[in-house]
């Protein structure tokens, strides 16, 4: 018997949030000989690993417990491999321009974005070593290396976490969450990478994107969008699902090509669709769906309802929020009703003299003297109220709460392009404000308890406003 896995993930495709649990065995090493250890050399890439042409990340031993086998949890090493997407990548637009000539955030991205961070391939190859005690070998004395091994099966890990209350399959003692309702398949059940309920809400500024999985594979071929206008008629436009629009143009192995996001809101469709900029000019929007299908024209994932936003009565300006999922893509939402802004501020200060001491004579000024700011720094804190929700809503907006990444994304600016001098532009820098929600307690309502749910949530600006120094 050889080095041997005896336990390993269920499945394929796991959270970096999920215990990575690997048990490996070698019996007659462990029983026979002394200051034995079990070696892990942990391979991780962008692409499909080779273990006997690739370097490890990092080599890991464990000595064998009570039942003579190695235990391992890799999830702490693999997670700091992944992050998440904030940027557009390479060939992905914002208005026609290139991500590789002038950066962007991925949330304003006009059609397809690969993900950058998010997913990574990871193999471990096993072996084990020990202390030679044969005191007529020449080797009496040293480690040896066991001449057996035994390699993982590629693993596809991305930037996701495991909720208390997802289920956890088991076959053996092998355990995973299931990732599978997530890929496209030509069953049409597929989902996007999100938890939020299948219908949606955004003004005709709202930028954001939904996520998918396509594991490397030529399933996707188009997203359909189908605009649905206030007199019932219907009008479908298609996004092919190649290189010039931001994703692939054949099947790829590459881990950025397992996460693709498509620019799906108002915002995103406005900076390049004539035909929803038409309909939006003309007030005739009512709402609109958004789905992917294969070559055959096969539904590959359920279908989100985005329906578009009034203007508010009572002139609340809108706040669209958007925060880091659980399975670490993006989430958005639009607060439409009251909101309200207060900047505290915090400064140091100084007792100015009165009048001049340097010059040849004294002399009375009237703004010096007496206590003076030396410098002013100002926070802003903004406080925001959903609407009435339902319950899918606010189950969802525990994902808000334990979210790690918080921004307020500002909407779509007709005129933001236009700034060009030579060689400079415009750094696409004023969409995404980052945030700290600093309300720390959330009560999850429903209609028996409750009858009608509204939430009010508050955040902090994290960027300080610093003032001029005196």
């Amino acid at each position: 018997m050889a080095t041997t896995i005896e336990q390993k993930p269920l499945l394929a495709v796991l959270p970096v949030g999920q215990d990575v649990i690997f048990t490996v065995s070698n019996s007659p090493i462990v029983s026979g000989e002394t200051r034995v250890k079990i070696i892990a050399e942990v391979y991780i890439d962008t692409n499909p690993i080779v273990v006997a042409s690739s370097s490890p990340v990092g080599t890991f031993k464990t000595t064998p417990n009570n039942a003579g086998v190695g235990m391992f949890n890799f999830s702490p090493i693999i997670e700091s491999f992944v992050k998440s997407d904030n940027s557009g990548l390479l060939q992905s637009k914002y208005k026609t321009t290139l991500a590789s000539d002038r950066p962007f955030s991925l949330h304003i991205v006009d059609k397809y974005s690969r993900n950058e961070n998010s997913v990574r391939y990871i193999a471990i190859n096993f072996t084990t070593e020990y202390l030679d005690n044969d005191p007529t070998s020449s080797t009496f004395g040293d480690i040896i290396l066991d001449g057996t091994a035994d390699v993982s099966e590629e693993l596809t890990v991305y930037n996701g976490y495991v909720k208390n209350s997802d289920v956890l399959l088991l076959q053996n003692s092998n355990f995973g969450f299931n990732f599978v309702p997530f890929t496209l398949n030509p069953s049409g059940n597929g989902r996007f990478l999100t938890n939020a309920p299948i219908v949606q809400y955004a003004t005709k500024n709202d930028y954001g994107t939904l996520a998918m999985t396509t594991n490397g594979l030529l399933e996707l071929a188009y997203i359909r969008f189908t605009y649905t206008k206030t007199d019932g008629t219907t009008i479908v436009e298609q996004v092919l699902r190649n290189f010039t629009n931001g994703a692939y143009t054949s099947a790829t192995s590459n881990s950025r090509s397992v996460f693709i996001y498509i620019g799906c809101y108002p915002g995103n469709l406005r900076n390049w669709s004539g035909t929803f900029q038409a309909l939006i000019a003309a007030g005739t929007l009512e709402s609109y769906t958004v789905q992917c299908f294969n070559s055959s024209n096969q539904a590959l994932s359920e279908s989100i309802k985005i329906n578009l936003l009034c203007p508010n009565l009572k002139g609340y300006e809108p706040i669209r929020l958007t925060w880091l999922n659980q399975y670490g893509t993006w989430d958005y939402y639009t607060f439409n009703m009251k909101s309200s802004k207060m900047i505290s501020t915090k400064g140091s200060t100084y007792q100015q003299l009165e009048g001049s001491w340097n010059d040849s004579s004294y002399r009375i000024d009237s703004f010096r003297g007496g206590k003076k700011a030396f410098r002013v720094n100002a926070t802003e804190k903004i406080t925001m109220n959903t609407d009435f929700v339902n319950e899918s809503e606010t189950a969802w907006f525990e994902e808000l709460i334990n979210s790690p990444e918080v921004f307020i994304l500002n909407g779509y600016d007709a005129s933001e392009a236009a700034f060009s001098t030579g060689s400079i532009n415009a750094l696409l820098n004023t969409y995404v404000i980052p945030v700290r929600l600093t309300t720390s307690s959330y009560t999850r309502k429903t209609v028996a308890n409750d009858k009608i749910m509204q939430y009010t949530f508050e955040v902090e600006k994290s960027k300080t406003l610093r003032t001029q120094s005196v």
